[in-house]
């Protein structure tokens, strides 16, 4: 990975040394105007040379792929996980969350803070760099939050935790509820250089909701969260950081409101990023009519109206990147009744074959589209989409996009199974994945058959 924050990413490993030649594959990149069938040497952690198909020889000692009917795409970035670490390592930790990120096709990922204790310190932040040197699969980078413990009262050592390696500010998983606190981030922002990354939502509107307000929620006689508990926190953050000239960065956005909010903002010139996850790209709240608790999520699942705008907003490019908000729980904290269970899903695994299922299959979305959304997550934090173009770092993914598979079948990378897409058939699946020049993952049974 390159750009302005590279050198805050940290893998285990070190600098890849060996190379890797794919051989015979369809090489799609639609930021380099690629598509077509060839050959891609990788070497000492860079893409060395492209070439036509089974015209690249292969150096001494190098591991060559035969990927004929494969497509080889950039790496994914997911600048919203959770990996639980520290605190939570039942749920998750730097390994298997970023094997799992690997197995979905990501070379990088940016985790949340909101851990045990909360990465509120240089000290925490330093700690999990550390250790993501010694087990991390990707290259993976680490948000500080924006107020101390995530109290949304006093603010952090933004500065400190910034020359630390923080790559971004958030409270995620809570609001920056006061307005007053807000603007004092923002104005932080200047000395710190970093991104707010915000958690948009009204905990006044929101009460105890656990689902969408709306239709599904009035049948099921259970609390609902109104869209408007984050489109209208949206437009109070925009109008904050435009008044500061601060640069924000909205989460996971939900509605059709909060859709409009960011165009307005945007139209009137305030620094303004947004994403999106696959499941409200994919499903609505008619999901939770069975009370499965794979569905419960904050933001929830909401209208099929809201699931179409945020289509369309991905598509013109109102809404930037997609993001997993990939969320660990234990079996037996989902296991339990919907209104009580935890909010969040995991998502690494099954976000390009979802989104390909659902979205690319039927015609609602081209592929280079949602190959651009999926490989610029790291953008608005100063992070380089990956991209297949020579002496580029070699971060890609090779996948099969006809091949079918059901959702946890062979189980899953991540520790944890709370997935919204369990059971599902998909149409896609990431046979192998290199970041920074090394494998960091490949499938099994690719593993035993398609290496010569």
């Amino acid at each position: 990975m390159r750009g302005a924050l590279s050198g805050a990413l940290e893998r285990a490993g070190g600098p890849a040394t060996g190379s890797i030649l794919i051989r015979g594959a369809r090489l799609f990149d639609p930021r380099a105007g690629l598509d077509r069938a060839g050959d891609l040497l990788v070497r000492e952690g860079e893409i060395a040379e492209v070439g036509g198909a089974r015209q690249l020889e292969a150096p001494p000692e190098a591991e060559v792929v035969e990927a004929e009917g494969l497509t080889v795409l950039p790496g994914f970035v997911d600048p919203h996980v959770h990996l639980r670490t520290p605190g939570r390592e039942d749920e998750e930790d730097l390994e298997s969350g970023t094997r799992a990120a690997a197995a979905g096709g990501y070379c990088a990922v940016l985790a949340m803070p909101n851990t045990d204790p909360v990465v509120d310190s240089a000290p925490v932040l330093g700690s999990l760099r550390e250790r993501a040197r010694d087990e991390a699969r990707v290259s993976t980078g680490f948000l500080a939050a924006v107020t101390r413990g995530q109290g949304g009262e006093q603010l952090t050592e933004m500065a400190e935790l910034a020359d630390a390696g923080a790559f971004a500010f958030t409270d995620d998983g809570l609001p920056v509820a006061r307005s007053g606190v807000l603007r004092q981030a923002l104005q932080y922002q200047r000395l710190a250089g970093r991104v707010l990354a915000l958690h948009e939502e009204d905990p006044s509107l929101s009460g105890a909701g656990v689902m969408h307000e709306g239709e599904v929620a009035a049948v099921l006689g259970v609390a609902g969260i109104p869209s408007v508990s984050e489109s209208t926190t949206i437009a109070r953050d925009a109008a904050i950081a435009g008044f500061e000239g601060g640069r924000i960065h909205v989460q996971h956005v939900s509605a059709r409101e909060s859709v409009v909010a960011i165009e307005r903002a945007r139209a009137e010139g305030v620094a303004i990023t947004a994403e999106v996850t696959p499941h409200h790209l994919c499903l609505t709240e008619d999901s939770v009519r069975t009370l499965d608790s794979s569905f419960k999520m904050n933001p929830p699942l909401r209208s099929a109206e809201d699931r179409s705008a945020l289509v369309d907003a991905l598509r013109s490019g109102t809404i930037d990147c997609v993001a997993t908000d990939h969320a660990p729980h234990a079996r037996e904290e989902k296991e339990q009744p919907f209104e009580v269970a935890p909010m969040g899903v995991t998502g690494l695994e099954t976000a390009f074959a979802a989104l390909h299922t659902r979205l690319v299959l039927p015609g609602v979305l081209d592929l280079a589209t949602l190959v651009e959304r999926m490989t610029c997550g790291g953008e608005p934090f100063g992070l380089e989409p990956p991209t297949l173009e020579p002496r580029a770092d070699a971060d890609l993914c090779l996948i099969d996009l006809d091949a079918e598979w059901e959702v946890g079948e062979a189980g899953y990378e991540s520790r944890s199974a709370n997935c919204a897409f369990a059971g599902q058939r998909l149409t896609g699946i990431v046979r192998m994945t290199v970041a920074t020049g090394a494998v960091a993952y490949r499938e099994r049974s690719f593993a035993i058959g398609a290496v010569a």
